[in-house]
Formats: C-alpha cells, structure tokens, sequence
C-alpha cells in the first residue's frame, strides 16, 4: 500500500481533488484518516448479504477505487444480480476498473461489475436491491441532494437497502471542536503531522461540505424512507442505513 505523503511538502492552496496522486494514495488515505472505516466496508458485504435480492441491480455511487463494489460483490448470495459501480475522477475510475479485473482474475465471482465514469446525478437508479453512497453526499453541492435522495429512493425495490456514510458536523458547537479535536488526534496516532492535518483541511474547505445527522434524516424521510438509523458514529463521521417500504 503506497503511504500517504501528498500534504507533506504541499505548500500551495489549492482544493482537493480525486486526481492519479490522490489515487495513488487513496487507501492508505481512507485507512488513516476515517475512523471505523474497515467496520463499514465489512458490514456493507453483511448488508449484501441479507438484503440483495435475485435478479437485481446494486449501485456503489461514488465507487473511488471500488472497496464497497468488492465489498457487495463478496457478501451477495443471490444469482443474477448485477453491480454498477460509479464515479466521475477519471484517475479514480481507471484504478478501480485495474482492481475490479484483478478481482475477477483471481475469484471469477459470479456478480457482474459494471464500472461507469460519470456523474452519480444523471445515474438512473433501477431494479435496484441496494444502493451505497460511502462518504460521497458530501461531495454533492447541497441543492442537489435531495433530488439524488428522491432519485434512489424511486428506483429501490420494496426492502431495497441504502446504506449512506458521511462526515457530519454536531449542532451543539462545543460538541462539535471536541469532536474535530478528537480526529485530528487520531489523524495524528496515524502518522500525519499537524503540518498535514492542517493543509488538508484547508483543501477540503468548500469541496466537503458536512451536513448534521439531523439534516440527513430529515432528507432521508422527506426522500420517502420511514425507516432509518444510525448503525455506526466514530466521532464526527457516520454511517446511516434506510430501507424502503
């Protein structure tokens, strides 16, 4: 695994983007950085397993480097199902498409992958048993979500499933600076420097934008899921499961 150096020496300003550096790199990123990361990977291949259905569609929307695809991929039981894996990042793509193909070279799984380069907002959600949006709403400008939330929710089958995770902020503001304390500390034990932290932090500035988990929920209702909750919170990121009925 190629260790994460980008903010080391990186002096300019300017945004985060999911570029071939950024590729490169990513898995180490996601390991160091999200707490309880490797718990919602696992479990999305445990929710696989319980909720998708023969004969149907799954969609990873917002796929990076494919972890959740591969998650789904190992945990479906049911034949003929098929999974859309999605992203926009070119470089992200290109290296999801290299660790999808490895992945078939080496298990022949019977889950057909489709791997998609576009923009998760023009994605048709159809016959689908599953969708997982993994730490990408939040790259979504805000007016857009709700549509993208209606959109999912119309083209889940009934007992379909989404599982969302998302860096959220608390509304209570005390709360909130221990919360981001707290990461910042674990971002620390993890290896990277204050210097890091720091500028990665004003990289992401106006390209992450959290929300509350009031503000999700309130969404996922208004979307049409009545049932819904929170399985997994590690200091200020989350992970909500919704099913449709």
């Amino acid at each position: 695994m190629n260790k994460d150096k980008i903010y080391q020496n990186k002096s300019d300003e300017k945004s985060f983007c999911f570029n071939k550096e950024v590729a490169k790199v990513f898995p180490d990123m996601l390991q160091r950085s999200i707490p309880g990361y490797a718990a919602t990977i696992e479990t999305i291949g445990s929710l696989a397993a319980r909720y998708v259905k023969a004969g149907t569609n799954c969609y990873d929307l917002g796929c990076s480097l494919g972890a959740a695809t591969i998650a789904m991929r190992q945990g479906i039981a049911a034949p003929k199902c098929k999974i859309v894996a999605v992203d926009n990042a070119t470089a992200m793509i290109d290296r999801c498409r290299d660790i999808i193909a490895e992945d078939d070279r080496q298990f022949s799984p019977e889950t057909a992958v489709t791997i998609v380069e576009n923009d998760i907002r023009d994605i048709k959600i159809a016959n689908a048993s599953m969708v997982v949006l993994n730490y990408t709403l939040q790259f979504i400008r805000k007016a857009d979500r709700n549509p993208l939330m209606r959109s999912i929710h119309e083209g889940l089958n009934n007992d379909g499933l989404l599982i969302m995770s998302e860096k959220v902020v608390d509304e209570n503001q005390e709360i909130e600076q221990l919360l981001v304390d707290l990461h910042h500390e674990h971002k620390h034990r993890n290896g990277y420097s204050k210097m890091e932290i720091s500028r990665k932090r004003s990289s992401l500035e106006n390209v992450l934008v959290p929300e509350t988990i009031a503000a999700h929920q309130e969404r996922l209702t208004e979307a049409g899921f009545n049932h819904s909750a929170i399985w997994l919170r590690h200091f200020n990121f989350a992970s909500i499961i919704a099913i449709k009925k």
